[in-house]
């Protein structure tokens, strides 16, 4: 099965940091701040990925050229995480809106609508 390059693990420390321009220790606090999760080997040696080091990118884009501090950062990726499990949350929604927008459910009996939902579900209650 082929690996995913942008995801496989591939880079030291050493290597991740010369590519950034900072020092390895920058990398090892991130790390300590639960900013970063590289990857280890058996040995406990830390390897990066490509995704691992776009995000680096942005984790320095915010300390360095915003002047953000760590635990401003953390919290922006926290918030970013939470914004992405809502962003699917929403298009699970709207695809189910789509599923239910395709059937043509007609009720047995007569029906009153008595309330429309802005996800265009009809509740619906029979008259006596």
């Amino acid at each position: 099965m082929e690996k995913n390059s942008y995801i496989e693990p591939v880079y030291l420390i050493s290597v991740v940091a010369d590519i950034l321009g900072v020092h390895p220790q920058t990398l090892r606090q991130y790390e300590r701040e639960g900013l970063i999760k590289p990857s280890r080997t058996n040995g406990k040696i830390r390897l990066y990925s490509q995704k691992d080091i776009n995000h680096i990118k942005y984790v320095l884009t915010l300390t360095k050229e915003i002047g953000v501090n760590l635990a401003g950062v953390d919290i922006i990726l926290q918030l970013n995480e939470k914004i992405n499990e809502l962003e699917n949350i929403i298009a699970t929604y709207k695809n189910k809106n789509q599923h239910l927008d395709n059937l043509s459910v007609v009720p047995d009996k007569k029906a009153l609508v008595i309330q429309k939902s802005s996800l265009k579900l009809v509740i619906v209650k029979e008259e006596d």
